[in-house]
């Protein structure tokens, strides 16, 4: 069986294998090769191995095996390196010429062979060019010979490379050997979305990586229940919503709304399920989740839901709040004590309010009402106390406050007020003045016991000047106890038929 070794050049696609031919050559080194278009530097990504002829016909078909000619040295390195720079100094004149022409096509890359005998150069196209005349001008322009070289979107892209969706490195430019046609169908059955931006690559063409996972999530599929499958549960009937199928779960959601994910190994198939398999000729498919599963799961959601099941099947006896809770169990106490406070408060300050009210009533009481007090009858005129009115007792006891200091602070009059004010209160409505009401800016009554004492004087001298004319049969008695206003001091006469005697002054 020959040796062969992998090595990788700059603008092929895929390894090619070559002779090592006893030179030693190892993976990382670069080495200089021959193949059919002359000499080129590549690296060497693996180590010599031995390969029968039927793999070495698959790998390089009926081509013949070419050999390392030696392992490069220091002058090898910057002779590769100048010829490197020249390719990037050729690839602007490539694309002068190109466009001069008017040709459809979109220039990659130039490459200098290690010879320097020819220059290879790359470009894309959708169609056939006739680039006979590029050739042409590309020759007398670069002075070498010139090979044109047509290649596809995919190896453009892995020729220039670049970074992917994911943040990688494109795989055609990494790790890949070939191109392998990928479909849409692919796409679908990985459950992707059918959006050009984000299953293209950076070619343009649908992702390479579609067709990496494509076989395991077709297997998967095949063992596991269709989208939207009822499940039976300890809890309930459960739906499919969703695969996982890098972890082979499936997702259910229960009719209460909880999700769970369930493990596609852990479930089984029941005997109904098994029966209707074998009468359509197909693979059995799981549609059950025992006890034992969802206990596995270690959700404490599931947890709540099967002890609730349990304590509503009578397994297990209904049990109060725990005492350890102390949330529930904290708000409880608290609740309590404020309640004891608020009622202990409320029936001390009905103790106190008790206590005090009856102090002030012994107070005020002299013994002697408080042993035995009997209610006095209601006299005209006495409010409903039981007192007489002002105008009956003594000037004395008039002008004396009440017991326990509880005076009038609204009206205050002066000696002989409250007898003037109970004979305007008896003279009818219809003659005479109202009575005089306190007023703002009165000074709390003293200007009105000031205006109340002359009046209160000249009246009595009023009185006798009237006595005669009321004896007369005139209406003037109606005035014989009211006191004299301003009005009649002016000479108006007091009543409605009072005599004209004047006012005294």
């Amino acid at each position: 069986m020959p040796n062969v070794i992998p090595v990788k050049l700059e603008y092929a696609v895929h390894e090619l294998w070559f002779d090592p031919a006893g030179t030693g050559a190892q993976e990382g080194d670069h080495v200089i090769v021959q193949t059919e278009r002359g000499h080129e530097i590549g690296l060497a990504v693996g180590d010599a191995q031995s390969m029968n002829n039927d793999e070495l016909t698959l790998a390089i078909g009926h081509a013949q095996l070419k050999s390392v000619l030696r392992i490069c040295s220091d002058a090898d390195l910057d002779h590769a390196e100048q010829l490197a720079q020249r390719g990037d100094e050729a690839l602007p004149v490539f694309r002068r010429y190109a466009s001069a022409s008017g040709l459809e096509m979109k220039p990659v890359g130039v490459e200098f062979l290690f010879d320097e005998d020819k220059a290879v150069c790359y470009f894309a196209a959708e169609d056939r060019v006739d680039f006979r005349q590029l050739v042409r001008d590309l020759s007398r322009e670069l002075h070498v010979r010139i090979d044109m070289r047509q290649i596809g979107v995919r190896e453009e892209a892995a020729i220039v490379g670049g970074y992917g969706h994911c943040g990688q490195e494109l795989c055609c430019r990494r790790f890949s050997t070939s191109f392998d046609p990928v479909s849409i169908r692919m796409a679908k059955e990985q459950d992707l979305p059918l959006n050009s931006t984000k299953i293209s690559g950076a070619c343009g063409r649908l992702m390479c990586c579609l067709r990496y996972e494509f076989e395991a999530y077709r297997d998967f599929k095949g063992r596991a229940p269709k989208r939207n499958a009822v499940i039976d549960t300890p809890l309930g009937k459960g739906k499919i919503v969703e695969y996982n199928t890098p972890k082979e779960q499936i997702v259910l959601r229960l009719e209460g709304g909880k999700t769970i994910r369930v493990d596609l190994a852990d479930m089984t198939a029941s005997e109904a399920a098994c029966k209707k398999s074998q009468e359509l000729g197909c693979a059995c498919r799981p549609d059950t989740v025992t006890r034992e599963v969802l206990e596995k799961l270690q959700s404490p959601d599931v947890q709540m839901a099967l002890a609730e099941l349990d304590r509503k099947n009578g397994v297990i006896p209904a049990e109060g709040p725990d005492a350890s809770d102390i949330f529930v169990d904290t708000r409880k106490r608290r609740r309590e004590r404020l309640s004891a406070q608020k009622d202990e408060g409320k029936a001390q300050g009905e103790d106190t309010r008790r206590r005090r009210g009856g102090e002030n009533r012994a107070a005020e009481q002299p013994a002697a009402a408080q042993e035995g007090r009997r209610r006095k009858r209601r006299a005209p005129g006495d409010g409903g106390n039981g007192t007489a009115p002002a105008h009956m007792k003594p000037a004395a006891d008039a002008a004396e406050p009440k017991a326990g200091g509880a005076t009038r602070r609204r009206h205050h009059r002066a000696e002989g007020a409250d007898e003037a004010s109970e004979q305007e209160r008896q003279q009818p409505r219809g003659g005479g003045m109202r009575p005089r009401r306190r007023r703002p800016g009165d000074k709390g009554g003293a200007a009105a016991q000031q205006q109340t004492q002359a009046p209160k004087q000249q009246g009595q001298g009023g009185q006798q000047a009237q006595g005669g004319q009321q004896a007369q049969g005139g209406q003037g008695g109606q005035g014989e106890n009211k006191p004299r206003r301003r009005r009649r001091r002016r000479g108006n006469g007091g009543g409605q038929g009072g005599g004209n005697a004047p006012a005294a002054e």
